[in-house]
């Protein structure tokens, strides 16, 4: 992230529509964590998440990411139906107002620079292909002003650990989320709380309601853009 002519921006990289994982789809920078991670890590996987982060920032586009400086947002775990398991740890890496991106047009074909609310109105017009975890992070960030705001209070955020449920609601994709009335297995279009995300066309659309007392909301005070 930067704050760069008065306004806080994120990176975006467009993944290759060949690739088998979110072909096409718009991603933070990120990948695989490596046994070189875990060494320089010495088994922390913390550490070793942040390690990853910056080599993969470094890699995928050119920016020079402090392990250091990066504060945790979330840690996202994939569905258990799915064949592909693995865990996503999600950072905040603050990066120079005058960073230069460089993408290998092979992996990434595309990069940009955008507000976190003009991210989600192109996500909501269409223009930009999320996945659930990227839209609820930018939803998540897009009260903050500015960089020192974000870093601030999310190191002092317990770190959310999401393992979302698949499902349908009629004809739509929903994705589950502790609290929801259908995430211990319950019919998606069954009353009671609501905490999912639920695809409208191209869009994701975060729902929140009725939640008990021990479920935390993955979007600070249920805010929307």
């Amino acid at each position: 992230m930067r704050e760069h002519d008065g306004r806080l921006e994120t990176l975006l990289l467009k993944r290759n529509k060949a690739l088998l994982f979110a072909g096409g789809f718009w991603v933070f920078p990120g990948g695989a964590i490596d046994d070189g991670d875990r060494a320089a890590a010495g088994g922390d996987p913390d550490r070793a998440a942040r390690l990853a982060a910056a080599r993969e920032a470094w890699e995928e586009a050119g920016v020079a990411a402090d392990p250091e400086t990066m504060v945790s947002l979330s840690h996202w775990t994939t569905p258990a139906v799915e064949k592909r398991r693995f865990a996503t740890w999600f950072f905040a890496a603050p990066l120079a107002a005058d960073a230069e991106v460089t993408i290998d047009h092979g992996e990434i074909h595309e990069a940009r620079w955008l507000g976190l609310g003009e991210a989600l109105a192109a996500h909501a017009a269409g223009a930009l292909n999320l996945m659930p975890p990227t839209y609820i992070t930018l939803l998540n960030l897009v009260r903050y002003r500015d960089l020192a705001g974000v870093l601030a209070a999310e190191a002092r955020s317990p770190v959310p650990r999401v393992e979302p449920v698949l499902g349908r609601e009629g004809e739509r994709p929903v994705t589950l989320y502790p609290g929801d009335a259908a995430y211990a297995g319950g019919d998606p279009a069954a009353a009671g709380p609501r905490h999912r995300c639920v695809l409208e066309g191209r869009q994701w659309i975060y729902q929140c309601s009725d939640l008990p007392e021990e479920c935390v909301p993955l979007v600070a005070r249920g805010l929307s853009p």
